[in-house]
Formats: structure tokens, C-alpha cells, sequence
């Protein structure tokens, strides 16, 4: 059994920054074939990826939205056991729980695994 567990969260103003962190245990994944990803969700609000990461075929690609691009950088460490999110310029409305997830089908579609949120909010 893969288990996610987030950290690093808080309380910034804006144009702060926070780094966020995803820590894996249990059943390990392939490093080099799996789909990771940082979502967040605000109350009353729909889910939404914020950063993905999909190591494939001895390549490793990076995702954003618009909302983050620029801003928020996602890695890991090596050996993988670790997934972070650097955020910068933290604005109010990045205020939400943040998740972290995992597809080890490496498709960043479906993702299995999801750890339990760390919060984050950010003071105008």
C-alpha cells in the first residue's frame, strides 16, 4: 500500500513563499514510470491540479496551469522519496488544501494514491 503524506503548509502573506513536501512510503512506485501530482482544492470549489510531474520512457515532463505558471515549481529528491512544490508569490486566492497524488501508470490521468492535504493560506 502507497502512502502520501503531505507537509510544509501554513500561513503567508501575499508575495511570500512556502515549499510544500510529499512524503512516500510503503509499496514503492517505479521511479521511472509514474505520474505525480500537487491539487488543491478551496471550500466551495472544484479540485484543481496545480503541478504534475511524469517520468516516462526515461523522460521526465512538468505541468502547469496558467494560475501557477511561473510561480509554483514542482520536483523531487533522489532517490524519490520525496515530492515538493515551491511556491512564490504566493496570492490570496492560492489559498486552499493542497494534495499530493500518484498514478503509477504514468498517464497523469487517474491518479490511485492521494495523501490527506496540507493547508495553505495566504493574507492580501
Amino acid at each position: 500500500q502507497v502512502q502520501l503524506k503531505e507537509s510544509g503548509g501554513g500561513s503567508v502573506q501575499a508575495g511570500g513563499s512556502l515549499k510544500l513536501a510529499c512524503a512516500l512510503s510503503g509499496d514503492t512506485y517505479n521511479p521511472n514510470f509514474v505520474c505525480m501530482g500537487w491539487f488543491r482544492q478551496a471550500p466551495g470549489k472544484e479540485r484543481e491540479v496545480v503541478a504534475s510531474l511524469k517520468r516516462r520512457g526515461g523522460r521526465t515532463s512538468t505541468t502547469y496551469p496558467d494560475s501557477v505558471k511561473g510561480r509554483f515549481t514542482v520536483s523531487t529528491d533522489t532517490p524519490w522519496n520525496t515530492l515538493y512544490l515551491q511556491m512564490n508569490n504566493l496570492k490570496p486566492e492560492d489559498s486552499a488544501m493542497y494534495y499530493c497524488a500518484a498514478d503509477p501508470r504514468a498517464t497523469c490521468g487517474t491518479f490511485d494514491h492521494w495523501g490527506q492535504g496540507t493547508q495553505v493560506t495566504v493574507s492580501s
